[in-house]
């Protein structure tokens, strides 16, 4: 039986593994960990859609809208389209499946979040991610068996089982070749390929809120592979977490969106710097927004540091029916009650906005290679909106298993498996090698960035590479890994402007008449190759032009019915 081979088991391999047995098609699960312990499950505050159950008469169209201002109308429309269009649909297959959303009586529950107009974000208290991932790994079971059991499974498990590399004939993508983590021995698996394997947190140990064991290695072996990545310049720094061992913690925005407010002790008083700058939307901006904000403070003479997030001002009824788990993580972590006092937060990165460069399709430049989830750059452009990845992975889930189904009968099929027991690299650094290579990309990709920092960030990397060369502790797998960080650093130079989560203090105003576009990577001949693709700004034009238009009849008391 021919199967499509998904690298990865978190909420967008699930998805694709689920919608693909939907339509008789066979797959392999393939991951390292359990399903259980994938980063999706980290989530914290919810995923959005225009379901309009709070009385302010929300739209797909200004879920939309919200979507492509907040990425700073970098992402393809057509794509975001798709995407908020089926968003109701998904949360309402999700309550099919029994995720427990809050609600009140029969009526589903959502939050507001950053970035957007309309309280859209459905959520499960602060347990969203889980929630999600309990069900979708219920709905995998109905068509799942393990590598272990007889039987032609729709769902066939490959527990402990690492990706190695992709196999590519003729300018094609064949199958994959995985390690048994146990065993050590090596399997060659044919077939398509969907890559869900999440976002390269492991090149930033102790500053990500990710976990780590997703280390980038998948990534950068493509990427060597010749895989095209695209916007990788662009990294989300989540305003509100703080520093535990190994990691950053998350204070979820749905702190803030349940009325958390941030301040700053200035002199005597308090300063709630977000409310005070930005009346609309206070401290719900975008991320990029209130992160920079943050960064600023944390740079100003007459501000006292830390940052403080105010949620004394809670009810008891949010904290017992909204936002229980938060409280008890900050609790156990921090000795801190956020009900009675204030939390001291800092930014940390959260979000790739960048990766694997896809079509509408979820479709590489390589022909019969897909990705989905974080791991691929589609939706969010030059920063992600809160509530948006996990609607991001479950639809790109679908969309790459509909593609599949599309021209699955035009695959060349092959053997299914072929086992060696050849020994490979290992993808790990050393400690100190690892917390090396993410303090030179720390220096070039922070909050705020400029030609100097990103160019000595590159000599002191390519510098780090040849040491590591030298001493011989520079293994294949590890070499790949600098490449991508090369390519991060690259992007980042190659883009003379602020966008987004991309802010150059060299370089600190828009400029969409010369870099609206996407930035490409793509490893070729031995050498980095960095261009600009355009994306069909057209249709953002648009859409732009419909709402200042609306804008501008309301202005002038006019009846429209766009409004």
């Amino acid at each position: 039986m021919m199967r499509v081979n998904i690298i990865g088991a978190g909420l967008a391999g699930l998805s694709a593994a689920v919608r693909l047995a939907q339509m008789n098609i066979a797959s392999a699960l393939i991951s390292v960990q359990t399903s259980e312990r994938a980063q999706s499950v980290l989530a914290e505050g919810g995923i959005n859609a225009a379901m309009n159950v709070s009385g302010e008469n929300d739209t797909v169209q200004e879920h939309f809208e919200d979507t492509m201002r907040g990425g700073v109308y970098l992402a393809d429309p057509g794509a975001v389209r798709g995407l908020t269009q089926e968003a109701p649909l998904i949360v309402q297959e999700l309550l099919d499946l029994g995720v427990p959303f809050n609600m009140e009586g029969d009526a589903l529950v959502q939050r507001r979040f950053g970035g957007q107009k309309k309280t859209r974000t459905t959520y499960a208290r602060s347990s969203t991610g889980k929630a999600l991932m309990t069900a979708m790994i219920d709905a995998a079971r109905r068509y799942e068996n393990t590598i272990e059991a007889a039987g032609e499974a729709f769902i066939l498990r490959y527990p402990h089982h690492r990706f190695q590399e992709l196999i590519l004939r003729d300018g094609a993508c064949k199958g994959v070749r995985l390690q048994d983590t146990y065993t050590e021995k090596r399997i060659d698996l044919m077939g398509p390929v969907i890559l869900a394997f999440g976002g390269p947190n492991g090149l930033f140990p102790g500053r990500t809120t990710g976990t780590t064991a997703n280390d980038a290695g998948g990534l950068a072996t493509v990427f060597a592979q010749g895989v095209e990545l695209a916007n990788l310049e662009f990294i989300q720094y989540h305003p509100t977490t703080v520093q535990i061992s190994g990691k950053r913690m998350l204070i979820s925005e749905a702190a803030r969106g349940e009325g958390g407010r941030l301040y700053v002790m200035r002199g005597s008083q308090k300063w709630y710097f977000m409310e005070e700058k930005y009346p609309e939307l206070g401290n719900l901006m975008p991320r990029d927004v209130v992160s920079r904000e943050m960064d600023a403070i944390l740079r100003d003479p007459e501000c006292q540091p830390p940052i403080l997030l105010d949620l004394t001002g809670l009810s008891k009824k949010v904290w017992q029916k909204r936002l229980p788990d938060l409280r008890k993580e900050i609790r156990h972590y921090l000795d801190i009650d956020p009900a009675r006092q204030p939390v001291p937060v800092s930014p940390g990165i959260h979000f790739f906005m960048g990766g694997i460069l896809v079509d509408r399709g979820h479709r590489t430049n390589i022909p019969n290679l897909y990705a989905a989830g974080e791991c691929a750059c589609q939706y969010h452009g030059a920063n992600r909106l809160g509530g948006n990845s996990l609607l991001g992975a479950l639809y790109g889930g679908r969309v790459a298993a509909k593609s599949i189904a599309e021209q699955l009968f035009s695959v060349q099929k092959v053997q299914d498996t072929a086992e060696q027991s050849t020994k490979t690299d290992s993808s790990d650094f050393s400690a100190a090698a690892a917390e090396e290579l993410a303090r030179i990309l720390s220096k070039g990709l922070g909050i705020v960035r400029d030609q100097a920092g990103i160019e000595e960030a590159l000599k002191e990397l390519d510098v780090f590479g040849q040491e590591l060369q030298l001493s011989g502790k520079l293994t294949e797998a590890e070499s790949r890994r600098l490449k991508l960080a090369q390519a991060m650093l690259l992007c980042a130079h190659a883009r003379k402007e602020s966008r987004g989560a991309h802010t150059r203090s060299d370089y600190p105003a828009r400029d969409d008449e010369n870099w609206q576009k996407t930035t490409v990577a793509v490893y070729k001949d031995g050498n980095i190759q960095i261009s600009f693709r355009e994306i069909p700004v057209q249709e953002i034009r648009e859409t732009e032009y419909i709402k200042e238009t609306a804008a501008a009849l309301r202005d002038t008391g006019t009846k429209n019915d766009q409004d």
